[in-house]
């Protein structure tokens, strides 16, 4: 497992994966998630959910993708969201990551960021990556503050790119170098 200050990285069970059935169906959770791909990542049935567990968690190559699930510390740990990473590239040591905080009630409130810092520590020191990029969309504006408090930086900006809710925002390319990272322990 991979640990933070307040959360915990673990590897996604069927019970997570369909505990985010819930957040997938909640049009404001799954908005900030896929952003326009909202049509296909919201509205899915549970059935297919868990169908789709053994494809594409179970049997992912991890020297591709990883998929985590994010759990508050403590006693009371509680599943939250889940982050990952993906386009894994071991010649460039590079990497996209994204992630979501499922659960509105912990928005704002460090949870994200301090999952994306376990994640990024992970990569760089363990994994011995070198650069790591994400990307969203410029209407998602908590995430752009947490990326930023990560270290990443604004790489590029793909103007009107992405159509939310019957307007255009740009996508917002990040990116961050490992001598960038300040990882405190």
């Amino acid at each position: 497992m991979i640990t933070g200050k307040k959360v915990e990285l673990r590897p996604v069970s069927l019970e997570d994966h369909k505990r985010s059935y819930h957040w997938r169906n909640d049009e404001e959770t799954a908005r900030f998630d896929a952003g326009s791909g909202l049509y296909r990542y919201s509205h899915v049935p549970l059935e297919q959910l868990e169908a789709s567990y053994e494809k594409d968690i179970r049997n992912i190559d991890k020297r591709e993708v990883g998929e985590f699930s994010i759990y508050t510390l403590g006693e009371d740990a509680r599943h939250i969201g889940s982050i990952g990473y993906r386009n894994l590239d071991i010649v460039s040591r590079r990497c996209v990551v994204g992630l979501g905080i499922g659960e509105k009630e912990l928005w704002g409130k460090g949870y994200g960021t301090d999952a994306l810092k376990a994640l990024i520590n992970y990569l760089f020191k363990t994994m011995n990556l070198r650069r790591i990029q994400l990307d969203t969309w410029s209407g998602n504006t908590r995430a752009v503050r947490s990326y930023e408090k990560c270290g990443f930086v604004v790489e590029g900006r793909l103007r009107e790119d992405t159509f939310i809710d019957g307007k255009y925002y740009d996508t917002i390319v990040m990116g961050l170098l490992r001598e960038e990272f300040q990882y405190e322990s």
